[in-house]
């Protein structure tokens, strides 16, 4: 069975054929599917425009999950989206960045998905809409695991909202990987900074992805950014400590020593990068 839907609604009724899969970019599904053909059920959702908007709504920035990375980058989001198009400018090609989009990144649920730390950093919700209706979750709980997500049987991912952020707030993403472009992260980070007008840092937010089985939040670092003068470098801050939460493995691309070392400098530039943004740096 191929399915084109024209509506989100007719999408979720494609959705109710057993194993069922979902297309859109395609940039995931084709090269998992090299030299095999697909033998199952195509729900194409590419025709269904609606799922490309992006815009504001109720206190929130809503993208919906069919924009492509290219959409992002041109999108007149508010300077704290810095390092989600910075992420964006950096997902493969060029050609990659105009068919992949961001609910493909995050339905992969891959370690190294680009898109995860910078929608960490910027609190964003994961809206899901199945048989059942409509519902949300926090990004954290929708990417359940490696290649996981929380999405049921017949429920698809429409969007991703994020909280609307203060015109002060500022962010930065940096990502290290074997060259410049078309790669897999080796570590990715993305920090988010909230600052009052002496410039002291009263909210923060960092992000480190291809460290863990899931990108994850370091909690105890945000907590000891709080109050840092505009004077202060927040990497100065930093200490090895606040990357414990972090599991990283050996693999082709880099050994788990050589992660925590490197993510540890990313983060420090990151933060810095982020500090210099709020202060007009």
């Amino acid at each position: 069975m191929y399915a084109r839907p024209r509506t989100v609604e007719e999408a979720v009724a494609a959705l109710a054929t057993p194993r069922a899969l979902i297309l859109c970019g395609g940039t995931d599904v084709f090269p998992a599917h090299v030299a095999r053909p697909i033998n199952r059920p195509v729900v194409d959702i590419s025709g269904i425009g609606a799922l490309r908007d992006i815009g504001a709504e109720a206190g929130f920035i809503r993208i919906g999950a069919a924009a492509s990375w290219s959409d992002i980058v041109a999108a007149p989001l508010p300077p704290a989206f810095a390092a989600l198009k910075q992420a964006a400018r950096e997902v493969g090609s060029i050609q990659i960045q105009n068919r992949g989009t961001i609910g493909g990144n995050l339905c992969n649920a891959s370690p190294a998905a680009d898109g995860v730390p910078p929608l960490l950093a910027l609190d964003a919700e994961a809206e899901i809409l199945g048989p059942a209706g409509r519902r949300r979750l926090p990004l954290s709980e929708f990417i359940a695991g490696y290649r996981r997500t929380a999405l049921a049987s017949g429920e698809m991912l429409v969007a991703v909202r994020i909280p609307q952020p203060s015109p002060e707030t500022r962010s930065a993403f940096v990502k290290l990987g074997a060259r410049r472009y078309l790669v897999i992260s080796i570590v990715m980070v993305a920090a988010l900074l909230e600052c009052d007008s002496a410039g002291r840092i009263t909210g923060a937010r960092v992000a480190v992805g291809a460290a863990s089985e899931v990108a994850r939040r370091l909690k105890n670092l945000e907590d000891d950014l709080i109050g840092c003068s505009a004077s202060e470098s927040p990497s100065s801050r930093l200490r090895s400590r606040h990357l414990e939460g972090l599991s990283p493995i050996d693999d082709v691309r880099a050994t788990a020593a050589y992660r925590k070392e490197a993510a540890l400098a990313l983060v420090g530039e990151a933060l810095d990068r982020a500090a210099g943004a709020s202060h007009g740096g």
